[in-house]
């Protein structure tokens, strides 16, 4: 099933310079990019993104560590997105986190976990909706798809 969903280079991927590495291991595992922007996260659309997690004692630190410096925003589309890219980010906590995995490869604690993936349907479409309007997102046709397919 063909899917879209939200992923996030957290502050820490962009500060460590790691975005071309992940951004590439992505395209590796087949997903195509659909949108994609550079931002700084204000207190606001941090508390909507994690609102969730409001009321928890970790939820003033998930706020500081989001708002800190820029992310990369994706809309990534793929069959199972959701799943696929839950699998490659790996566990939240890099100690757990399989080695192959984002996580496991690069993460170095459950607070600066590099990686951000919707955990859901209903989540990857709020999420996606908190970083992109419809117009962001761009439908197309990968050229090597096009080029591979056509008849000669």
């Amino acid at each position: 099933m063909l899917q879209k969903t939200l992923c996030l280079i957290k502050p820490d991927g962009v500060q460590r310079r790691l975005v071309g590495t992940l951004i590439e291991r992505l395209e590796r595992k087949g997903f195509r990019i659909a949108a994609m922007r550079m931002l700084r996260v204000d207190a606001d659309l941090a508390r909507l993104h994690y609102a969730e997690h409001e009321g928890k004692p970790f939820f003033p630190l998930l706020i500081d560590y989001i708002t800190s410096g820029p992310i990369i925003a994706l809309c990534l589309e793929g069959n199972d997105a959701i799943a696929s890219l839950r699998n490659i980010v790996g566990n939240t906590n890099p100690v757990k986190a399989a080695a192959g995995t984002i996580r496991g490869d690069y993460a170095l604690t459950i607070g600066r976990n590099l990686i951000h993936a919707a955990d859901s349907p209903e989540a990857a479409e709020r999420e996606l909706a908190l970083f992109f309007s419809p117009k962001d997102i761009i439908e197309h046709t990968p050229a090597l798809h096009s080029w591979i397919h056509r008849e000669d």
